[in-house]
């Protein structure tokens, strides 16, 4: 793997699903089912239509939800909530994952498509509480969501930083598109086995615009972190 150079980083943009816990963690396959039969209520579908309805707005909107209230009456605060009342003991608290991310040197955010109370849920089971200095959930961004570049503005915007000073580790090397067009640095963090249908990354996945790659976030920040140590040593 080429060095890791992040020494010109002072802003720390992670993803939430699939990113701070590894994919096998099991939680965006009980988000997608919960969408499958949110959408199922609301049109009166069956679960095979239900679930193409689903599918061909994630594709063609970039999420879900945004598809729904683009086409439907949909009350946006019951679906975050319908969606993501899941098992979130499916995730393993991860102290080594806490420490790496303490010892980060500037600002750290969570940038996330979901709703504010699951990342909250899922930064609590992890032991991450208190290590961010906020999170930006679907509804601060005004029901836009990544990867449209509209959403990474209104992000940037928000807290005020230049992305060529920023980093960010997401999931879905779509999203990933988009922030380094506007100059972040980008990091990919891939599922260890491929998902049909999904969004996050597989194992071999490294398209053009993705600066580095890693199989597990805890590992390379453990190793961003020791290469740091050893420069300052």
């Amino acid at each position: 793997m080429k060095p890791v150079k992040l020494d010109h980083v002072n802003t720390w943009v992670f993803d939430l699903d699939n990113t701070l816990y590894p994919a096998d963690a099991d939680i965006m396959v009980q988000v997608d089912k919960r969408m499958t039969e949110f959408v199922m209520k609301l049109l009166d579908l069956d679960h095979d239509a239900a679930r193409a309805v689903q599918k061909n707005y994630w594709h063609s909107y970039g999420a879900t939800l945004t598809g729904l209230m683009a086409n439907h009456d949909v009350d946006m605060a019951d679906f975050l909530d319908f969606v993501h009342d899941v098992d979130h003991d499916a995730i393993t608290p991860d102290p080594v994952l806490a420490d790496h991310v303490a010892s980060i040197q500037g600002r750290r955010l969570v940038f996330t498509n979901g709703s504010r109370k699951h990342a909250e849920k899922v930064i609590d089971r992890l032991g991450l509480n208190g290590l961010f200095d906020d999170l930006y959930d679907i509804k601060a961004g005004g029901y836009t969501p990544k990867p449209e570049r509209e959403s990474f503005e209104r992000f940037t915007k928000k807290f005020g930083f230049d992305p060529k000073g920023a980093v960010m580790f997401e999931d879905s090397a779509r999203n990933l598109e988009t922030a380094a067009a506007m100059g972040y640095t980008t990091v990919l963090v891939r599922a260890a086995q491929e998902i049909p249908g999904g969004e996050s990354a597989g194992p071999n996945a490294a398209p053009p615009h993705v600066h580095y790659t890693a199989d597990c976030l805890r590992t390379f920040l453990g190793d961003w972190r020791a290469s740091a140590a050893k420069k300052i040593g």
